[in-house]
C-alpha cells in the first residue's frame, strides 16, 4: 500500500485520487496526530464489502467448500457450450 502525508496528498488531491482509482491500490495517508486514513475507489470498496459478506456468511462459506470438493473429485455440472458462452460473455 503506498502511503503519503496529508500535506503531499491536499498537493496532490486529483493525481493521488487518480493514481488509487486506475492502479486499484488503497493510499494510505497519515497524519501526524494520528487518524491516519485510506483513499480507496468505490468499485473496490464494494468488492472488498461483497467479499467481507461472503467471508462472514457461514452458510455461503459452506456452499463454497461443498462446490470446491466437487470440482476437485470432478463430480459436479458440467455445463454445455451455450451455457458456457452465457456464462463467459458477462
Amino acid at each position: 500500500m503506498l502511503e503519503v502525508t496529508v500535506n503531499k496528498f491536499r498537493a496532490n488531491l486529483k493525481e493521488s485520487v487518480e493514481q488509487a482509482i486506475s492502479n486499484h491500490e488503497p493510499l494510505r495517508v497519515s497524519r501526524r496526530n494520528g487518524g491516519d486514513f485510506i483513499v480507496v475507489s468505490a468499485d473496490d470498496w464494494s468488492q472488498e464489502q461483497e467479499t467481507l459478506y461472503v467471508l462472514q456468511n457461514s452458510s455461503l462459506m459452506k456452499q463454497i467448500a461443498i462446490s470446491s470438493k466437487t470440482n476437485e473429485s470432478c463430480k459436479g455440472y458440467k455445463p454445455n457450450r451455450k451455457e458456457l458462452d452465457e456464462i463467459n460473455s458477462v
